[in-house]
């Protein structure tokens, strides 16, 4: 055979080996990105994080699949997202209690939120709130507060995470108001919400989201929310500031946060398709009838907003007497 045929076979069978290597390279499926959430199915962390991954998963082109590693107030989730690759694949989503206020109340975590996460973008903002059972009798506030002096002055309120926003809004009340209020730590929002539905306690602590369609539904009753103004969805609701309780007026947020480390074309792609999710009107609509106000925040100003809210929070800690645990 002349040596230059062989040549160009040899080189034909090159070029259709790298076709071929390449066809193969291609149809790899991209890998999933997987979403950590902190708390259990069916509350509403939970509920926001498989509604957004619905619409990510076209946004980004790859499978979004939402894991929920609940228990210790997102602890053993921001555990999980710490040891994940940070490749782009693995996020948590996550309200203030476990990036900014359980490094104020525990001693060791088994995370540090600035040195082993990185800030991705947050999408909303919420109030907590205070709501009664169906049988308990209070149509206000005030009712509640005159409800407890006539059982003695001491009662129960669940609380979705021990040392949380909640608990600590329960001790002020307490003070404030010169009750036995005892602070009943859930795993989550969840049971506590079951709980409170089937009266097997007479208030709760949680936020907006968690409570919103319970109470249109007259299936509970709020009774005051945080933050500087009334909510759009509980129009008739005061706020606690109304109520003369004052100090409550910065809101908390959610979020994703990733890996340390993680490239930051992986993390820009992301918040890219975050942004376009959360603008998509069906979307939008859900959220906002959850009680959020949504609204992108790109990654510097989240890390600006994480560290204002854990000052503020940690002054209030400091001031209750609270020693971290």
């Amino acid at each position: 055979m002349p040596v230059r045929l062989l040549r160009s076979l040899l080189a034909a069978a090159l070029a259709a080996l790298l076709c071929l290597v390449s066809a193969t390279s291609l149809a790899q499926p991209a890998k999933p990105v997987r979403i950590l959430v902190g708390f259990p199915a069916g509350g509403g962390t939970d509920g926001i994080a498989r509604t957004l991954a619905e619409h990510l998963k076209d946004a980004l082109g790859v499978p979004v699949i939402v894991e929920n590693r609940a228990g210790a107030g997102g602890q053993i989730a921001a555990q999980a997202l710490k040891s994940a690759p940070a490749d782009g694949s693995t996020y948590f989503i996550s309200h203030d209690h476990t990036i900014s206020i359980l490094p104020l109340v525990m001693k060791n975590p088994g995370f540090d939120p600035v040195r082993d996460f990185t800030p991705v973008a947050g999408f909303a903002t919420f109030v907590n709130a205070l709501a009664v059972a169906p049988g308990t009798p209070a149509k206000s506030f005030n009712d509640y507060v005159n409800w407890i002096r006539g059982q003695g002055g001491k009662s129960a309120v669940g609380v979705p995470a021990p040392a949380s926003v909640p608990e600590f809004l329960v001790k002020v009340i307490a003070e404030k108001y010169r009750l036995d209020l005892v602070a009943v730590p859930y795993r989550g929002s969840a049971p506590m919400m079951a709980d409170l539905l089937a009266t097997q306690i007479p208030a709760g602590v949680a936020s907006v989201p968690e409570f919103v369609e319970n109470h249109k539904a007259g299936k509970l009753r709020v009774l005051a929310v945080l933050g500087d103004r009334r909510q759009a969805v509980l129009p008739d609701v005061p706020t606690f500031a109304e109520l003369g309780l004052a100090g409550f007026e910065d809101v908390p947020y959610y979020a994703f946060f990733a890996p340390a480390g993680t490239p930051k074309s992986e993390l820009d792609r992301f918040s890219a398709a975050l942004a376009k999710v959360i603008a998509i009107p069906e979307v939008k609509d859900k959220l906002t009838s959850w009680g959020l106000a949504v609204g992108l925040m790109p990654q510097q100003q989240l890390a600006a907003r994480e560290q204002a809210y854990a000052q503020t929070w940690s002054r209030i800690i400091k001031a209750s007497g609270f020693q971290p645990q």
